[in-house]
């Protein structure tokens, strides 16, 4: 799987904690909704990484390794999504979704995380455009069709869900709290 890093990070040779002391420094200079890889040997760093992604309120994607190194995905993540309150009004809970998922009913899904995000992970069938790309990549989708759109947890997608709304699309549903929680099926290819 080919993971594009909007920033690489050697972290190579390095013991705890410089592996999260140049991950802390780097993000800073890092847009919200980037991705970095910090490349690790320190086999501690996979859980050192994660546990302070979820400290700081960042995104920790996964990690692959490859001989050796580690690579490990983080997402920063942006003030607007930690703060902003769902504002669209259909919102569909996630065991509703798997549930429309389970009975093989035909659904359309959006998902709309970035592609880091979508390749470690995402529902069978969704259709990948990131939020950053929706306002020009609306013509890939059918504006008559109910639309159920998902992310990490819920506010990207409420920020997708009223933009389409207000192009036209006449069901959108955004669904809550996203695939941080989803524990239905996943696929992994991109």
């Amino acid at each position: 799987m080919k993971i594009t890093a909007n920033m690489i990070l050697d972290a190579k040779g390095l013991a705890c904690p410089m592996p999260i002391v140049k991950t802390k420094k780097a993000i800073t200079n890092l847009e919200s909704g980037h991705v970095v890889e910090v490349q690790a040997t320190d086999k501690g760093s996979t859980a050192d990484l994660k546990a302070w992604a979820e400290s700081t309120g960042h995104q920790y994607l996964g990690t692959f390794e490859e001989g050796d190194v580690l690579k490990h995905y983080l997402r920063k993540v942006s003030d607007e999504e930690i703060n902003e309150s769902n504002k669209h009004e259909q919102v569909l809970k996630l065991n509703e979704l798997k549930s429309k998922f389970d009975s093989e009913a035909p659904i359309d899904i959006l998902d709309v995380r970035e592609p880091a995000e979508y390749a470690f992970g995402h529902i069978p069938g969704a259709v990948n455009i990131p939020l950053g790309e929706l306002e020009n990549r609306m013509n890939e989708l059918d504006k008559e069709k109910e639309l159920h759109v998902i992310c990490r947890s819920g506010s990207r997608s409420d920020l997708a869900a009223r933009k389409l709304v207000k192009n036209g699309f006449r069901n959108v549903i955004n669904v809550v709290p996203g695939m941080a929680e989803w524990a239905g099926p996943t696929d992994k290819s991109q």
